[in-house]
């Protein structure tokens, strides 16, 4: 795909939506660290729209994704009716465009620009733990609240690592992971007994965005939650898949530009604090929360290994894989779920 002319498909992307609208320039826009495709799209007029562009899982579920964010922009109600973008429409629908050249089969999504305020600091003290801790609560509650009307997710953890097992018994998946497929089988099959036993059909699942990555969201001076953008990871999932990236804004190190997937922040005090005052405004459960080292180990298997080479650059993808087999995957059998459960009173 680094051969790609992405301003060409951009330009055919719009043709389709309005070619009565001339584009003026196309600026790349997108996160150094990751293969993922964003623009800014500036016309002759002045104004200017973000384009998204993926390659990555398939068109269908591209689709599907965009249009269960839009409709979930569209039914969270106040505060939160603006934090999320809001795609583009056409005759009443998302519109998403879809460019087939060959080896090259890609796919677009235009959003209106999503205005920030400020950014968490790189460490928050106690007091930022607390607030973000409580606000984050809410907006899952808001988004709980609007689940039922939201259009089906066909994609589910459990397909996920299905199609990870599938992965490992194709010829690409045996000589991408080798030395590790023994292994790599016997995680997800921990994982798929642990969901059954622990969640399967008992806690709710509800629009979930699971990187929360400082980088991807702003706040008020009073750390309200004001804007979400990135939604590359958004799922229709446990609450909890969204605990991880929070315990890495919340760690005692605070946010890196290098940067490992290490258990240690969802065990840190300070993560606790954050728990429990997310606890107190939206109660969790005793099994959520003996889920979460599951979540943890979902995100290892489906976002480093199955599509870790699309999501970072190849050299952060090989390093990040080559932790979570030497480092990660035995990391989980030390994590202390009791010690949670404890400050939390369950």
């Amino acid at each position: 795909m680094r051969l790609v002319d992405y301003p060409t498909i951009i330009r055919a992307a719009w043709a389709g939506f309005d070619a009565t609208v001339p584009i003026l320039s196309i600026t790349d826009i997108s996160a150094k660290v990751s293969t993922n495709h964003v623009f800014k799209v500036t016309f002759d007029d002045g104004n200017s729209i973000i384009a998204k562009l993926s390659y990555f899982g398939s068109y269908e579920q591209f689709v599907e994704d965009h249009r269960i964010i839009h409709a979930l922009s569209n039914n969270l109600l106040y505060p939160f009716e603006n934090v999320l973008a809001k795609s583009l429409l056409r005759d009443g629908q998302v519109y998403t465009y879809r460019h087939k050249d060959g080896f090259v089969d890609a796919w677009v999504v235009f959003y209106n620009p999503i205005r920030s305020v400020s950014k968490l600091p790189r460490r928050l003290n106690e007091q930022q733990i607390r607030r973000l801790g409580r606000e984050i609560a809410l907006f899952h509650k808001a988004c709980s609240r609007v689940s039922t009307v939201l259009p089906k997710s066909s994609k589910t953890m459990r397909s996920d690592i299905w199609d990870l097992l599938d992965f490992l018994d194709s010829d690409t998946g045996q000589f991408e992971h080798r030395m590790h497929i023994d292994e790599l089988r016997r995680q997800c099959d921990i994982f798929l007994q642990n969901r059954q036993r622990l969640v399967a059909g008992t806690v709710e699942t509800m629009p979930v965005f699971v990187d929360w990555n400082i980088g991807n969201f702003s706040v008020t001076d009073d750390l309200e939650l004001y804007s979400r953008w990135d939604y590359d990871w958004f799922r229709i999932s446990y609450r909890v898949l969204d605990f991880y990236f929070f315990s890495r804004v919340t760690s005692n190190v605070g946010d890196r530009t290098v940067f490992s997937y290490h258990i240690g922040p969802l065990m840190e005090d300070r993560f606790i604090m954050f728990l429990q005052e997310y606890h107190k405004a939206y109660p969790l459960t005793e099994n959520e929360i003996r889920f979460l080292p599951e979540a943890y180990r979902f995100f290892l298997l489906n976002y480093v290994i199955k599509y870790g080479r699309y999501f970072f650059h190849r050299t952060y993808a090989i390093k990040l894989q080559r932790e979570a087999y030497e480092l990660h995957f035995p990391s989980i059998d030390t994590f202390d779920v009791d010690k949670l459960l404890r400050a939390l009173n369950l």
